[in-house]
């Protein structure tokens, strides 16, 4: 093994970090030694869904050895992340990495104190006619753009990001995969972001005011060929069920997991744990981007376990989006509130062969949500053991949001398609990080 060390700075709003930053190089060929796997050099199989289109995803995978890093912090990371530009690179996470170690109070600038902000816009005060202005708003917005700067990286194409064993990620970072081509993220545990600084605005929710928060933990923008696979994606320490409320609203900290977007195409997510999240995946996030997201879109999830999730397993637009051999469980606190598919513009979703699990009185008919005219497919899909069909028991349940069947085209790229019945105890077996092996 060799030892890259650089020399230069790394710079962001809140700390600069001068010296030497080492990467450390793991010298491996295009095959593993025997007794070992090489996750790096690992690429997505053939027909393994909409990333196997084309030429398929090859992430870093034909990285040399002077583009191979194992990386021990954040700020090691992004040093890795830009050096070489988009030559084929591997990057190892070892162990959790946080990009917030210092703590929220790093990114405080400009006088911005919570209670004061609460003071200030508390709608007995500053009522809900108006977005909030002022100094402490003023002090809110450049220190989030403190945080902006520091746990945002941006992933170049040809790349391959993969965690060291068993317990290896990323604790509150945003991984960027914008406008680049062939990148591939496996066997990592990523907690999402939390917004230190979310902003409340008193026009929304119909003038009753809400909190919005940024940073979603991967955003897949504008790309291709992508590959999502062997991940647990989570709110680790800091579960939505444990931020407080301010105005009669939850103080929202949290925004999407996974969400893919702006023209993106051929991506393939498999065999990830989504855990204990609201807002999960947007599949296209505007209804006015019919410019950029006609004919792209084309995503494939299989095999995930999406556990404890609010909504958006996924959220679908104008993509026509492949979703098989998938598990869904639903909390006991979750039942009233959630949905797992969105029906949205110009969607062409095709759900079957997945299994979906429900506490006892749980309306099976909110499985599916509609929010614009899109015939969709959902055959072979089971509910708590029991073969279901969503489409009806939707329309029977929800009459006012009659959906209608036939996504008007069939997926190819399938890996093998498992029994319904027996996913949940494939998927518990074989999803998220820490199962390859």
């Amino acid at each position: 093994m060799n030892t890259r060390v650089w020399h230069g700075h790394v710079t962001t709003k809140v700390a600069v970090l001068i010296g030497c930053t080492a990467l450390v190089l793991g010298v491996t060929g295009t095959t593993a030694q025997a007794g070992s796997r090489d996750l790096g050099r690992e690429v997505l199989g053939a027909n393994d869904g909409w990333g196997s289109e084309g030429a398929g995803t090859t992430g870093g995978s034909a990285a040399d050895a002077e583009h191979v890093y194992t990386v021990t912090t954040w700020a090691e990371f992004k040093a890795a992340l830009k050096a070489g530009g988009t030559a084929p690179k591997i990057i190892k996470v070892k162990g959790m990495i946080d990009a917030v170690s210092e703590g929220c109070e790093a990114f405080v600038t400009g006088g911005y104190d919570l209670q004061q902000y609460l003071k200030d816009y508390d709608p007995a005060v500053w009522g809900n006619d108006q977005v909030a202005s002022g100094p402490q708003e003023d002090a809110r917005v450049a220190s989030a753009a403190n945080q902006d700067s520091e746990i945002k990286a941006a992933v170049p194409s040809n790349t391959t990001i993969v965690g060291v064993g068993r317990n290896s990620g990323i604790l509150g970072g945003s991984l960027q995969i914008k406008g680049v081509s062939n990148v591939i993220l496996r066997n990592l545990t990523i907690e999402a972001p939390l917004d230190c600084f979310p902003k409340w605005d008193p026009t929304d929710d119909n003038k009753t005011g809400n909190w919005n928060s940024e940073y979603d933990a991967v955003v897949v923008y504008g790309t291709d060929h992508v590959w999502i696979d062997h991940n647990t994606f989570t709110d680790g320490r800091y579960p939505d069920s444990e931020r407080p409320s301010y105005f009669g609203k939850v103080f929202q900290q949290h925004d999407g997991l996974t969400d893919i977007v702006r023209g993106s195409n051929h991506v393939t997510v498999s065999w990830n744990r989504f855990q204990d999240h609201d807002k999960n995946m947007l599949i296209g996030n505007s209804d006015s981007t019919a410019a950029l997201d006609t004919g792209k879109l084309k995503v494939t999830l299989h095999h995930n376990r999406f556990d404890g999730i609010l909504q958006r397993s996924p959220r679908v637009r104008f993509g026509q989006v492949d979703v098989y051999n998938n598990h869904y469980v639903v909390t006991e606190d979750q039942k009233d509130d959630y949905y797992i598919f969105g029906v949205g513009l110009s969607s062409q979703l095709y759900a079957t062969d997945n299994a979906i699990s429900l506490p006892a009185g749980t309306s099976v008919g909110k499985a599916l949500k509609k929010w614009n005219e899109a015939p969709l497919t959902a055959e072979n899909n089971y509910v708590n053991g029991k073969l279901t069909d969503l489409i009806a028991v939707h329309n029977a349940e929800i009459p006012a949001e009659t959906l209608q069947s036939g996504a008007g085209w069939k997926p190819t790229l399938r890996t093998k398609v498992d029994r319904p019945r027996k996913v949940p105890a494939i998927v518990a077996h074989g999803a998220g990080a820490g199962r390859l092996r």
